[in-house]
């Protein structure tokens, strides 16, 4: 622990059964990384077993994780099933792997189905029901008309992700809450705004910024087939030159332009990377938030960030970190247009 700082804390349960203060003493790392869409949170615990008293924990345990500093409420960060567990030595300790409990196996069971004239928002509606979820999806996206699209041996979690992806969205399951939401959107799985968090150099402890044109694409095209005039069209998004062909040919005008417009963001967003190890963990930075610096280059504050993956880390020696992997935020209006082969 740093001097003039409080201590970290953190709160884990089996059920309602505290078990920090059983294990607190023998805790030589905790470590929980949170994720956005289809990657599922994970939560790795390392404890000494140093007298050969602890119990491999079984799998499918449930354990319930808050964290935080000495004098402030914890942040809950939700429930973990336990998937993996290893005894290691010497010295002898046991490493145990739990990921989020909404991944439920039926997720990942591939099946066959088409949709045809529905909406976005139907089928995330009928995928939650499946799997008895809660929906949280975004208005102007659950609108966007869909005319046909197959689910061909793909599992229900592969084929809402490739969707979310289609319309720049992120698709993810947060306690019990199927959310199909902007790539761009801040708000959490109850609907809450996260906030922006601000970070200035002094609260930092290393970092990485990066940015690269090589090989940058000017635009995106994107083709649909006509059925009746019988051409292959196109629509571009951006602008001609070193542009992106997307693979797929797809039903209608209106699904190209989404995918091109999508991939396109997407390539936006990835022009530039922030890494920032904070010395002093933030315990309310999750995926998704919105976040401003300063004290770095000017090209550094001046951009606006959001967190794409957020590891926090508890040591034996009372070290709190927190590593945020972040993108651009904003997004810049682009150019569109159609033409024909």
């Amino acid at each position: 622990m740093r001097q003039g700082h409080p201590a970290p804390s953190y709160r884990l349960k089996i059920g309602d059964r505290d078990i920090t203060p059983a294990i607190d003493a023998r805790l030589i790392s905790l470590t929980l990384t949170e994720c956005r869409g289809d990657e599922a949170d994970q939560l790795d615990i390392v404890l000494s077993d140093h007298d050969g008293a602890l119990e491999i924990p079984a799998r499918g345990r449930e354990l319930q994780l808050a964290i935080g500093w000495t004098g402030t409420d914890l942040v809950d960060k939700g429930t973990f099933i336990v998937d993996e567990a290893e005894h290691s030595g010497a010295p002898d300790q046991i490493c145990i792997r739990a990921r989020s409990a909404d991944m439920h196996q039926s997720l990942r069971t591939r099946v066959e189905r088409s949709y045809h004239g529905v909406t976005v928002g139907e089928i995330v509606r009928q995928t939650a029901a499946r799997h008895q979820l809660v929906v949280r999806i975004d208005p102007d996206l659950g609108a966007r008309q869909i005319e046909h699209i197959d689910q061909t041996n793909e599992s229900d979690l592969n084929f809402i992700t490739r969707l979310a992806k289609l319309h720049d969205a992120v698709a993810t399951i947060k306690r019990g809450r199927l959310l199909f939401l902007p790539i761009v959107g801040t708000t959490t799985s109850t609907g809450e705004s996260i906030p922006l968090i601000e970070i200035t150099r002094a609260d930092g402890d290393m970092h990485r910024y990066h940015t690269s044109d090589r090989d940058a694409y000017s635009g995106v095209r994107a083709y649909w087939h006509d059925p009746k005039r019988a051409k292959r069209c196109g629509v571009l998004v951006g602008k001609s030159g070193n542009a992106k062909r997307l693979k797929d040919t797809f039903a209608n005008e209106a699904d190209a332009r989404a995918a091109a417009q999508a991939e396109w963001r997407r390539i936006q967003r990835g022009l530039a990377t922030f890494n920032l190890t904070l010395a002093l963990g933030q315990p309310m930075l999750i995926s998704q938030t919105p976040v401003k610096v300063s004290g770095w280059k000017l090209e550094i504050d001046d951009t606006e960030w959001l967190t794409i993956k957020v590891r926090h880390t508890m040591t034996q020696d009372g070290g709190f970190t927190t590593v945020a992997e972040m993108e651009v935020n904003a997004i810049e209006q682009v150019e569109r247009s159609r033409f024909e082969d």
